[in-house]
């Protein structure tokens, strides 16, 4: 239903451009609440308790522990841009996709916004397990190997650490607000990539599943 009203209001765009043209932007952007950068389980509990999970109950996850997540995983924490989670040479090639029953988004770390890119339920092709149908969030963390920066060969191996930065924090954070997550990279390329839209400079590093324990 999202995907067809957001084409509707482009085609609309047309014949009314100041009305519709802003209802069409608002339709593919969301806005998230500012996160919560307080609080929390002590690191040393957090890292104690870490597990993974794979049983999730069908309770949605809030925009609000969205936006405390994806912070978490790789927010900006200075003016400068830097980030949670570091980065080799600050490239900051990773992008997290946000699989949800309400479509495929991509998370702006600069707007702390989801911008929509597909308005189809996509979880299913995230993964081979069964749980990753109904799974609430499955993250999916792509590099972009068009930005500067990369040093030759190394790239690959790059994008590989800086996944792994972001994949523990996301860790570390369920662990923290009661979450169960796991990270996955068994998935079926071709179908996931064209629903993706994604270009042939990037490349799917790896999926994380996100929910509440049942």
């Amino acid at each position: 239903m999202k995907k067809i009203a957001c084409i509707l209001l482009m085609g609309l765009c047309v014949f009314a451009p100041n009305a519709f043209c802003h209802a069409a932007e608002q339709a593919a952007l969301v806005r998230l609440p500012a996160p919560k950068t307080e609080g929390g389980m002590p690191l040393m509990q957090a890292l104690k308790q870490r597990k993974s999970g794979r049983d999730y109950s069908a309770k949605e996850i809030s925009l609000q522990t969205l936006s405390d997540m994806l912070w978490a995983g790789f927010g900006i924490t200075r003016p400068d841009g830097r980030r949670t989670a570091p980065s080799a040479a600050n490239v900051q090639e990773i992008d997290i996709y946000i699989a949800k029953a309400d479509g495929l988004w991509r998370y702006n770390a600069q707007d702390n916004a989801l911008e929509l890119i597909s308005g189809d339920d996509i979880r299913g092709l995230t993964g081979m397990q069964d749980f990753v149908r109904t799974a609430p969030v499955n993250l999916i963390y792509v590099a972009d190997y068009s930005k500067k920066g990369r040093f030759g060969t190394q790239k690959e191996s790059w994008a590989a650490m800086d996944t792994g930065f972001i994949a523990e924090n996301v860790y570390l954070f369920c662990t923290s607000e009661g979450l169960s997550t796991v990270v996955r990279g068994l998935f079926e390329p071709g179908p996931l990539i064209k629903a993706m839209k994604l270009t042939p400079d990037q490349k799917i590093i790896l999926m994380q599943s996100v929910g509440y324990p049942k």
